[in-house]
């Protein structure tokens, strides 16, 4: 996709990876909708091909006035970030059922519920849909059993919405970084940020290079995408590493 001039719009934009990628869609000629609970009041980035808007995109109700909103702005949608989400950081039983359904209604049914919403708006247009998932979608890690749980689901959920559009004009795409740094593990109230970790700009820079290549699959860590094709064993002794870790964390409290 040639993002000068298209439509986008892109969720959790206010930090984070989000906000890395609102700069580059700007610098790319895009048209850009920024959303999340509190940007209204954050955002620090002004430029004329920008909207904000904040929206709890954990309510159904949200995510459909949201493409009222986006049709406002600009009329249509022709690239939609799924980006918003977050983790908490501990073992699987101390999160509640309310817990559960809170994270579960934002990482991955909100996401659900766009996607369809899309396709009901925008019918056979040609648009791209793109999620950001995380590594642990594929790579289990001990303390992020719910948040890893949320991205694995969606990687299944956007692997079979892809075979069933097969013949479509609409392109999934799916993103998998590593340790991102933002604010994301001190808002998870994780105890330390798991091995390697990138830099925001980077991954946003590896998004839209994918997005103009129309790539379904986007791995920002070279790293990681060729390391565990190729070295499969790594990963058995890292996540022995960070089982001890969740461990030592676990007796210290």
């Amino acid at each position: 996709m040639d993002l000068n001039g298209k439509y986008v719009v892109v969720t959790g934009a206010s930090s984070g990876i989000g906000k890395a990628l609102v700069k580059q869609l700007l610098k790319e000629g895009a048209f850009v909708l920024g959303i999340s609970r509190s940007i209204e009041n954050t955002m620090d980035i002004t430029h004329a091909r920008l909207w904000v808007k904040n929206m709890d995109l954990s309510l159904k109700e949200s995510i459909d006035q949201l493409f009222d909103y986006a049709r406002n702005c600009f009329g249509t949608i022709d690239l939609f970030v799924a980006n918003a989400g977050y983790a908490r950081y501990g073992g699987h039983e101390t999160i509640d059922f309310k817990e559960m359904d809170t994270l579960l209604n934002l990482n991955t049914k909100g996401i659900m519920h766009t996607a369809k919403k899309m396709r009901e708006v925008y019918g056979d247009k040609p648009y791209n849909f793109l999620v950001t998932l995380s590594a642990i979608a594929e790579l289990p890690m001990p303390g992020y059993a719910l948040y890893g749980a949320s991205k694995a689901a969606l990687d299944n959920y956007f692997s079979a919405v892809a075979l069933e559009e097969k013949k479509t004009r609409h392109i999934y795409q799916r993103v998998y970084p590593v340790a991102t740094r933002t604010d994301f593990f001190n808002r998870a109230d994780a105890k330390y940020t798991p091995w390697p970790v990138q830099n925001a700009d980077h991954v946003a820079k590896k998004i839209v290079k994918g997005i103009r290549k129309d790539k379904r699959k986007i791995y920002p860590s070279a790293l990681y995408k060729w390391g565990k094709r190729l070295a499969p064993w790594f990963f058995k002794i890292y996540l022995r590493k960070q089982r001890k870790k969740f461990e030592a964390h676990k007796q210290s409290k």
